[in-house]
């Protein structure tokens, strides 16, 4: 059965007025904020190593299933594919960016997803630079790994929030903060920025980021709980907590508010070069930290299989 699909407009501020609000929001949390227009750097090239050139042509965000389908139990018919999300969110040339949950059946276990994936349309093979992060089950520790190199899918299970464009170069906003001072991670900062200045208008985000110097607070969920998981608290204590070391490499998608349909309003996982990466939290270092980041507006958001239970 074909999977609901919910299109809503969202606002798209100029990237001026998109600079000045991030500028503003994330002055009252580091000590040392830069945020500008500028054009995308290829993302093809290190560190990024992404599917696609940028950032750019027709941007939306898709927010695919859910954590209710995750937990209590997991929905274990859960299982999307990225070419089809493509086609779903009516861009079937598209760059994918985010963070989801990898194929249990791919995978073998449940693990992090970092889908990168540059569909190309017309039938033309698709470019998969996807990263996976799963847990070893003899030492505990993280084991990540080249997700469409090895398992050869676009598949993904249970939930995902995804950037979508063309894949373009063109002009983005670059955010470079250093030194946090708030409480707030990066991410939730400018969320909450978009969200004070934009009130009811809805404005949907984007991108990437580096975090060049300092740790990070990382999870990587193990394999699928046998008891259900029934509270925050439950699930806190299944999942692998890490500090992780820079330079990690993060995919980023945030709305600044929900739009009635149970959207997840931030999410972002990162991988390395290094062996480290899973869904970002905050970093750990704050007199330390560096971003340096790139990011978008999006134009439309799709709601794909939204959860009717959460």
């Amino acid at each position: 059965m074909a999977a609901s699909v919910e299109k809503s407009a969202l606002h798209v501020p100029s990237l001026e007025e998109f600079c000045q609000v991030l500028r503003d929001g994330l002055k009252s949390n580091f000590a040392e904020v830069q945020v500008s227009v500028v054009d995308c750097p290829d993302l093809t090239q290190a560190p990024y190593t992404f599917a696609a050139a940028g950032l750019c042509g027709n941007p939306r965000i898709a927010d695919v299933g859910g954590p209710p389908y995750l937990v209590p139990l997991p929905q274990t018919d859960k299982i999307y594919n990225l070419l089809n999300i493509a086609e779903e969110v009516e861009l079937p040339n598209a760059f994918i960016l985010g963070a989801g949950a990898a194929s249990f059946k791919a995978v073998g276990v449940n693990a992090e997803l970092m889908p990168n994936v540059f569909t190309k349309g017309d039938g033309k093979p698709e470019v998969n630079h996807s990263y996976s992060a799963k847990i070893d089950p003899v030492t505990g520790g993280c084991v990540l790994e080249k997700y469409g190199e090895k398992h050869k899918t676009c598949d993904f299970a249970l939930l995902a929030n995804l950037y979508i464009s063309e894949g373009r170069p063109g002009k983005v906003v670059e955010v470079r903060s250093c030194r946090r001072t708030g409480p707030s991670n990066f991410v939730t900062c400018m969320r909450e920025a978009l969200g004070k200045h934009f009130g009811a208008k809805p404005v949907g985000v984007g991108g990437t980021f580096l975090i060049q110097k300092g740790k990070a607070k990382i999870h990587v969920m193990p394999d699928f709980s046998s008891c259900p998981l029934n509270s925050d608290e439950d699930v806190n204590n299944w999942l692998k907590f890490f500090d992780m070391n820079s330079p990690l490499i993060c995919q980023s998608v945030f709305v600044s508010r929900d739009l009635g349909f149970d959207l997840r309003l931030e999410h972002t996982h990162c991988f390395s070069h290094h062996g480290e990466g899973g869904h970002y939290h905050y970093d750990t270092t704050p007199d330390t930290v560096e971003y340096l980041g790139y990011f978008l507006p999006a134009e439309y958001l799709y709601r794909i299989d939204r959860p009717m239970k959460t």
